[in-house]
């Protein structure tokens, strides 16, 4: 008999005690999040120009290795040591201030100081570019970035999206005042931003905002209470007040620029009242703000605040709709690695059938929010060029993308947890933090029945911007020539639906009850196309036109769930989307058909 080299140990020394994280599955921490991501990477080519891709390729590679590694460390850190209100100084005075642990600072560093996310899409000299980075490029990084921290990606976002509001409505004075603070790329002098908006009597309703403007010479003096401020002692913040004497409801708001210092460095006459004890994005400090006669400037017309106020708006949603994606991905990857690390039962878990059915539940969402995503943010791109089109298909994009990638975030993090069993509800593992950051996603920049509506009965009854959206998506299905014709005709015939469907119920007052069911249906009838088109693509891989199945069939095809169902198609579809090696058009179209 051979002898092994345990055979051969002395057997005067004591036998090494068995490790017992052996039974314990695996994490992402140390993995890059870029390269494990093969669905974006492929999709790149398709949605940036090759030089840019070229130019940021090494960025987002870099990201990845953070945003699975240092940056995933401060994360977990800062989310156990959140934000603590210093409501006066020593002396009594009000000078409030907070204070962050120094985990959350090193985040803020990386995004606001290294890759100036703040500044990308307004000035070039960010990360080599020559210009500003394409929008693409920008939510793209934020997809890899959010994938450790989802609460910081707040306060980015919407010093990003205040400076837009700045640049576009300010009048010169105020940008030569602001900009430069807020655009700057030193830490010290940089100036962030961000909107209050949501008070005590007017969340979802802002036409009844109460807060109060009062002309006092060249600037304006606000007074009220504003409820919900996210990134509460930001530089500056942008609000709607209702000017003395403006009528009421939306048509008398104006917009605001409030200063957290004045021009002679003193402390602007309004205090953070409390901070919020939330259930998750714990390292961001979101609080109550009351304004006191505070000095504040005007953005824009007068008459038109809350037009105005809803491009930040809109723009906040859409970076949600990317915080979901990518939340849903670090939700997939923990899943699979748990999966593949642990053994029960005599075998790997990721090779028992039902949970590899129940992974594809977590992927196919995952997949369509990424599609989505890269549509949208390309759209965007084509309409600062001047295509009206895109910029009718961003109108609809936008709302559908933070409507349904945000809800589906929720159970796909519940169905990440459930993956690695007890320990996915214990504090030391990223799940917990993952099922509580995704339950904002459905609340901030407007619920799942308000951005629902937005759909229907704005972008669809008001806009018309359906039409623009069920365009594209043929153009999109002509082009798929790889697809059998059975299953292009599926599509189409399921895109038409969807469209008459959501223009019905935005015709008819009395079928408000429908705009959510009708709004699912478009994102599904859109993604499952966009995911067909891509998978048709030469440097695509072909799992995304299995995916478009997966859509297809269990998002708009009524089935009897009681009825016994010929799943034969799926199970070989799983191996492949599953499986290590590249699929081809040939293997997925062969699946398309059965």
């Amino acid at each position: 008999m051979q002898m092994s080299a345990h055979d051969l140990r002395n057997p005067d020394e004591a036998a090494e005690p068995a490790d017992p994280a052996r039974h314990i599955s695996h994490d992402c921490a140390g993995l890059n999040f870029y390269d494990l991501d093969r669905g974006l990477r492929s999709l790149l080519g398709l949605y940036l120009s090759r030089a840019d891709r070229e130019t940021l390729e090494p960025h987002f590679h870099r990201l990845g290795a953070l945003a699975g590694g240092r940056l995933d460390q401060l994360a977990r850190i800062a989310d156990k040591h959140a934000p603590v209100l210093n409501p006066r100084d020593a002396y009594g005075r009000d000078e409030d201030w907070i204070d962050y642990h120094p985990a959350y600072r090193e985040m803020e560093a990386i995004a606001f100081g290294d890759f100036q996310f703040h500044a990308m899409s307004h000035r070039a000299g960010v990360l080599g570019m020559d210009r500003p980075l394409p929008a693409v490029a920008k939510y793209v990084f934020q997809y890899l970035f959010v994938q450790s921290e989802f609460g910081l990606m707040c306060p980015i976002s919407v010093t990003d999206t205040s400076t837009h509001l700045i640049r576009k409505f300010g009048s010169d004075e105020l940008k030569a005042y602001l900009l430069p603070k807020m655009l700057s790329d030193d830490m010290a002098s940089l100036w962030k931003g961000t909107q209050f908006m949501t008070e005590r009597a007017g969340g979802s309703d802002v036409g009844a905002i109460e807060t109060v403007a009062r002309r006092d010479g060249d600037v304006w003096r606000l007074t009220g209470d504003k409820w919900f401020c996210s990134h509460a002692d930001a530089d500056v913040a942008l609000m709607l007040a209702r000017p003395e004497g403006a009528p009421a409801g939306t048509k008398g708001l104006a917009l605001f620029a409030l200063p957290r210092r004045l021009k002679n460095g003193r402390r602007n006459s309004y205090r953070i009242v409390r901070l919020k004890d939330k259930l998750g994005t714990k390292s961001m400090a979101s609080g109550e703000i009351r304004l006191d006669n505070a000095v504040a400037y005007l953005v824009g017309d007068p008459t038109a605040g809350l037009k105005q106020m809803m491009e930040q708006v809109n723009l906040s949603r859409l970076s949600h709709g990317v915080r979901a994606a990518a939340m849903m991905r670090r939700c997939v990857n923990e899943a699979v690695v748990s999966a593949t690390s642990r053994t029960a039962f005599g075998q790997r878990v990721m090779d028992f059938p039902l949970l590899r059915r129940q992974l594809m539940k977590l992927i196919v969402p995952t997949e369509q929010a990424l599609s989505m995503m890269l549509v949208a943010a390309h759209a965007m791109d084509e309409a600062n060029a001047g295509s009206a089109q895109a910029r009718d298909l961003l109108r609809i994009l936008t709302p559908l993308l933070k409507y349904r990638a945000c809800r589906d975030n929720i159970p796909v993090a519940t169905g990440a947890m459930e993956v690695r069993g007890g320990n996915g509800y214990i504090e030391e593992w990223v799940q917990p933090r993952l099922v509580r950051d995704a339950h904002v996603g459905v609340l901030w920049e407007g619920t799942s029945n308000i951005n629902a509506l937005d759909i229907i009965t704005r972008a669809v009854g008001k806009s018309g911007a359906h039409k623009a959206l069920a365009a594209v998506l043929h153009a999109r299905l002509a082009e798929a020539k790889a697809l059998p014709a059975p299953f292009r005709q599926r599509l189409g015939t399921a895109l038409d639906r969807a469209i008459a469907f959501a223009a019905q119920v935005a015709a008819d007052r009395g079928a408000e009850h429908a705009a959510r069911l009708a709004a699912s249906a478009l994102y599904h009838a859109a993604s499952a196309i966009t995911l067909a088109w891509e998978g048709c693509q030469a440097e695509v891989d072909a799992r995304r036109l299995l995916l478009s199945r997966f859509v297809l069939e269990h998002r708009l095809t009524a089935k009897d769930p009681l009825a016994p169902s010929d799943d034969a198609w799926e199970r070989d579809a799983i191996a492949l989307v599953l499986g290590e090696r590249p699929v081809t058009v040939a293997q997925a179209a062969e699946l398309l058909a059965a």
